[in-house]
């Protein structure tokens, strides 16, 4: 999500506490004009009452920093997780306000976004699809961004399964990463959706019994 309107806040508590302030100075001074990164930031007056409104998260992404924080400069590394996120979106046959997003990095000095359209090509290969397609894209924490699409066959159209990129220097240098770091965020349930030959990703959540007894992964 990358804007306010996609976000769930917390109406209780309405407030959360920030860290201590040396930390939360960095952040701002990041996030308005790039710090000590070297890069640009993204160039708008960041609020500290709007940073500390409780959410509930529309990614997973945090997890995905927190690896990066423990990983030691210098060496490749791979980290993924799945988790539950949040949006404000309407419920429609490919979008839910709950799902699952599958977070991966990969921690490489010698990566490039050609090494990333690679492995996003063979992940959705090897899961069976032959029409995938990496359009270019923007998102705020990666430059150059990508999404990627599979084609859905039996409604002949391209459905968008997440985003990607390389984190930008105001990502990785405030946890002590110098190398490149390759990044994905991918929805579970449309994959799933697509796999099983469902009609909606509502059907992995009110599925009937009929189709539970058939279905292989379900009797397994």
């Amino acid at each position: 999500a990358r804007d306010m309107q996609d976000t769930f806040y917390v109406a209780r508590p309405d407030c959360s506490k920030l860290p201590r302030d040396e930390l939360v100075e960095r952040v701002r001074a990041t996030h308005e004009d790039g710090g000590d990164t070297g890069s640009t930031g993204w160039q708008y007056r960041w609020d500290r009452d709007l940073a500390a409104k409780p959410v509930l998260r529309t990614h997973t992404t945090a997890a995905t920093i927190r690896a990066l924080a423990g990983h030691t400069q210098g060496r490749p590394g791979k980290y993924f997780t799945i988790g539950p996120v949040f949006r404000r979106e309407t419920a429609d046959y490919k979008h839910l306000p709950v799902f699952h997003q599958v977070d991966g990095i990969i921690v490489d000095a010698q990566a490039s976004l050609a090494s990333l359209v690679g492995t996003l090509q063979a992940f959705y290969k090897k899961m069976g699809f032959a029409k995938v397609e990496v359009t270019p894209s923007f998102f705020p924490y990666t430059e150059p961004s990508a999404e990627v699409h599979l084609y859905l066959e039996n409604r002949r159209e391209w459905v968008e399964m997440g985003g990607s990129g390389i984190f930008r220097p105001e990502v990785t240098l405030p946890v002590g990463i110098r190398d490149r770091v390759l990044a994905w965020g991918l929805g579970l349930e449309r994959l799933a959706m697509m796999i099983h030959g469902l009609e909606a990703i509502g059907d992995l959540y009110f599925a009937t019994m009929p189709w539970l007894r058939e279905e292989p992964l379900c009797r397994s």
